[in-house]
This record gives structure tokens, C-alpha cells and sequence, in this order.
């Protein structure tokens, strides 16, 4: 499968993501610098990573988002393509309007950087097809900014449509319903806040991230 890796000044997980995607796929993906305004041909997949875009000046993403390749990104998902933001990322997909919400300062104002419990709450996306529902996995967090907000209704929609799909087992963040990650109402965007890709091989202390790769080579392939 043909995978991009969006880069911006200040990103520091790009290459996190771009290890495990190879790692998954067998295929190095393309490193896209933000100046750019068109994708390569033939994706299967865009990821944005985490890090701190932008030194997270101004708000976490909010100047990542406004950069020329975020408007290729959003056609491309538009037109059905998968495109996984995680971390700064998921900040990043918010403030360009592909997911609703935001994410806000950490209950506490804490740097929380450690192994978290979740709970899959949708197995039916491309991105979970390869968890069960109501599975609990482990992954990293490493964020100062991942209290995941929205107004009740947003909240409500979110939920009623399925399109929560991680869920923390436990308070990380101050996120009011634990929220994790969440989906675009089509299914092809997921943005979350915890680190898949540094939970790829045994090594890494287990392998609960790589499914989430493998889900999608799998729907490619």
C-alpha cells in the first residue's frame, strides 16, 4: 500500500509514523512537506503525525491547519481516501474542520506521557476492523493538549452515530466521556490521541497498535 506522511516544521513523530508504516506495509510512504499542494498519486492512505506543529503556536494545529497541503488532504478525504491524524495530528484534523471538537489543555495543565488502557468502541471502521468491540488494548499517550471537547450535542452525535472509536479505559486527560479518538460521519478519518505506532512490535512492550495499520493494508489489499 502507498502511504503519505504529512510533514510540518515542528512535527518530531514523523518518523514514528513513517517506521511503523513501513514496518506494516513493507513500503516506504512519502514524506509530503507542507508547503506542498498536491498528494502523490495512488495513496491508500495520508497520515499526519503527532509532535508540536508550529511549536504549537497560537493553539496546538491551528497553524498546520491553515498549511497549502491541508486543503489537498481534505479533498482526498472527501473523496472516501483514509487519513489518520494522531496526536498533534488529531489537533491538526480538527482545526481544518474534518472532525468536530477540539482539544484543550489537560485536566491538571499536565504533560501526560505513559502506557493508557482503551476501550474499542467501533470495530467496524477501516482503521478498528481488526479489534473487537468493547476490546481493551494498550497504548502510549504523550500529550499537554488531548482533553478531547464538544458541545453536548456534538457529544450526543458522536456517540448516537458510532463514531467514537477509542474510548479511555481510565482518567488520562479530563476528557468529560474519556474520548480517545473519533470518526468522520463517512468513517474514512479517524483522529486519536494516543500513539498506535509506538506499540507496533514486541519490543515496543506489545503490538495492540499494529492492528490498527494491519486493519487498513488489509482493506487495501
Amino acid at each position: 500500500m502507498k502511504t503519505a506522511v504529512v510533514v510540518f516544521p515542528g512535527s518530531n513523530c514523523d518518523r514514528d509514523l513513517a517506521v511503523a508504516l513501513e514496518g506494516v506495509t513493507g513500503t516506504k510512504p512519502i514524506m509530503v512537506w507542507h508547503r506542498e499542494t498536491e498528494l502523490p498519486v495512488g495513496l491508500g492512505l495520508i497520515a499526519v503525525p503527532g509532535g508540536f506543529s508550529y511549536g504549537d503556536y497560537l493553539r496546538s494545529g491551528a497553524l498546520a491547519a491553515r498549511s497549502p497541503i491541508m486543503r489537498a488532504v481534505a479533498d482526498k478525504a472527501a473523496g472516501g481516501m483514509p487519513v489518520f491524524g494522531v496526536c498533534n495530528g488529531f489537533q491538526v484534523l480538527t482545526e481544518a474542520g474534518l472532525l468536530p471538537g477540539a482539544l484543550m489543555r489537560n485536566a491538571g495543565l499536565d504533560f501526560v506521557c505513559r502506557d493508557v488502557a482503551l476501550t474499542v468502541d467501533n470495530s467496524q471502521s477501516a482503521f478498528t476492523s481488526r479489534y473487537a468491540a468493547g476490546e481493551t488494548i494498550k497504548v502510549p499517550v504523550a500529550h499537554h493538549d488531548g482533553n478531547y471537547v464538544a458541545d453536548q450535542e456534538t457529544l450526543d452525535r458522536l456517540e448516537g452515530e458510532g463514531r467514537v472509536a477509542f474510548r479511555y479505559g481510565e482518567e488520562v486527560n479530563g476528557s468529560a466521556r474519556r474520548i480517545a479518538g473519533i470518526l468522520n460521519d463517512a468513517g474514512n478519518v479517524l483522529g486519536m490521541m494516543p500513539h498506535p505506532e509506538r506499540r507496533i512490535e514486541g519490543a515496543h512492550g506489545g503490538t495492540d497498535g499494529r492492528r490498527l495499520f494491519e486493519g487498513l493494508l488489509e482493506i487495501a489489499g
